[in-house]
């Protein structure tokens, strides 16, 4: 059939649970926040928001953070702001990535951010964002092989972590081995290509300059080796990967349930990305699983997907719906049962009780 399912495991709770934390990640596309109490090896969820934002639109062209950019933003910001204040929080972290690391005015943007809604950001290294999306991930590892390669496709970059995976039962966490952050997204990749995209000539062409992209980390790694040898995982955690899980489903409405976890084959995920590129514009903004918002960005995920599959062709993707947010969530609750020595807190930590570092 194509697919399988693995386990996974956030379950919703009430909105009294001690040792609440909160996680915030502004992307160049995407605002998201998520917060969570401790459960087990996990936690449960107690809240969510996520909004498209748009906020590395014309980023590209202008290095500058628009106007009208940052003010659909804020506004998310705000709603955000208002979420965590009504919370008493054990710990809270706000992440920026591309799109600030890239602007000229980011740092401007996150000052005025602060003063308006009290949330200090934390810019991240490409390092971080792959370190936290493996954290997020790493449950979905369990089970099998001895190497992985995680791909997260974002809005204005794209993160690759070559990962070493531990005996079965040893109890050990994955080890990131080596990385990749490559300037393009889905966001970039649509800017640059326009509806040429759309037509296979276009297409074709941002497949190519993705994979171009990816030749030198391949040369180093021979990961495309490691494949036909046998043991490696593929992992992808994105909109663009969940987006074909739900064609290949045919969910007629998104479910993470239905998403989180499930085994895709190669060859089904590749038919899916034909159907989408079958229907046109117009029909991706009426699809269930894509929608108005993001019909432009669909295609150029897609082109990011096929190149990474080309140069790296594993048989099956398994298909995880959770990234940074989640990875940041564990990430603090790891710290405050297995404290650091010397306390550190974040800039960030005028909305928490309590901060915590971001790294161990």
């Amino acid at each position: 059939m194509g697919m399988a399912s693995r386990g996974m495991g956030y379950a919703p709770a009430g909105l009294n649970s001690p040792g609440v934390f909160a996680a915030l990640d502004l992307g160049t596309n995407n605002c998201r926040l998520l917060v969570g109490a401790r459960a087990g090896e996990g936690f449960r969820v107690l809240d969510s928001f996520s909004r498209i934002v748009r906020l590395g639109e014309g980023l590209q062209v202008s290095g500058r953070l628009s106007e009208a950019a940052q003010e659909r933003t804020l506004a998310a910001l705000h709603a955000c702001a208002a979420r965590l204040s009504r919370r008493s929080l054990s710990g809270v972290r706000a992440i920026a990535t591309e799109a600030c690391r890239r602007a000229v005015n980011g740092p401007a943007f996150l000052a005025r951010v602060q003063s308006e809604t009290g949330i200090a950001f934390d810019v991240i290294s490409t390092r971080e964002e792959a370190e936290l999306a493996l954290e997020s991930c790493a449950p979905l590892l369990r089970g099998g092989g001895h190497r992985a390669l995680l791909f997260d496709i974002g809005g204005g970059s794209t993160e690759l972590a070559w990962v070493r995976l531990p005996p079965a039962g040893g109890g050990m966490a994955p080890e990131l081995i080596g990385y990749l952050s490559l300037p393009v997204g889905v966001v970039t990749l649509a800017e640059r290509f326009g509806h040429c995209g759309f037509s296979p000539e276009g297409y074709a062409d941002m497949v190519a300059d993705v994979r171009e992209r990816l030749a030198a980390f391949e040369r180093i790694h021979c990961i495309a080796h490691e494949i036909r040898l046998g043991g490696v995982r593929l992992l992808g955690t994105s909109g663009t990967i969940t987006t074909l899980a739900g064609v290949a489903l045919n969910l007629q409405r998104y479910r993470r349930p239905d998403i989180d976890g499930v085994l895709l084959s190669a060859e089904v995920a590749h038919a899916a990305v034909r159907q989408l590129r079958g229907v046109g514009r117009e029909g991706l903004m009426r699809h269930p699983c894509v929608g108005p918002e993001r019909a432009d960005f669909v295609l150029p995920g897609c082109a990011i997907f096929e190149a990474i599959n080309d140069v790296f062709p594993a048989e099956d993707i398994t298909v995880a719906d959770r990234g940074l947010r989640e990875g940041m969530l564990l990430r603090m609750m790891r710290i405050a049962l297995h404290p650091p020595q010397t306390p550190v807190r974040h800039r960030g930590a005028g909305m928490a009780a309590a901060a915590w570092p971001g790294a161990v």
